[in-house]
């Protein structure tokens, strides 16, 4: 029994945690202003991303938020393929003139990672 315990409180321990190391994975960063608030539309882009790209086929999203003038109402999407030298830029609200629809955004990122898997309903008219 203090074997378990023994265990347990290892795992509690926060001096054996160890950082994950870098993922060698395709990554989708997400570059957003936090002055207007756009957390909450953020975190929904990429819930919709997990949801459709599933790991291994997307390892990690990353939301980077920025609040300086420079980057004021900023909505960029990125994504970075091993091997490939510069990440793609996938949306800019800015030079879009508005925030991605999600369909038209994940057909986007299937045409670069999975030419000709369907999307289902993403994939409708």
């Amino acid at each position: 029994m203090s074997s378990t315990n023994e265990q347990n409180n290892s795992l509690l321990d926060p001096s054996t945690f160890v950082f994950p190391k870098p993922l060698n994975s395709t990554t989708v960063t997400i570059e957003f202003c936090d002055r207007v608030r756009l957390l909450h539309r953020a975190t929904w882009v990429q819930t919709e991303l997990f949801l459709t790209f599933t790991p291994p086929t997307i390892g990690s999203i990353t939301l980077i938020p920025l609040n300086t003038d420079e980057t004021a109402g900023r909505f960029r999407v990125w994504l970075s393929v091993p091997g490939s030298e510069q990440a793609q830029l996938m949306w800019d609200r800015k030079v879009e003139g508005g925030f991605p629809e999600l369909k038209v955004l994940k057909q986007r990122i299937r045409d670069v990672l999975q030419p000709g898997k369907s999307l289902g309903h993403s994939d409708k008219a």
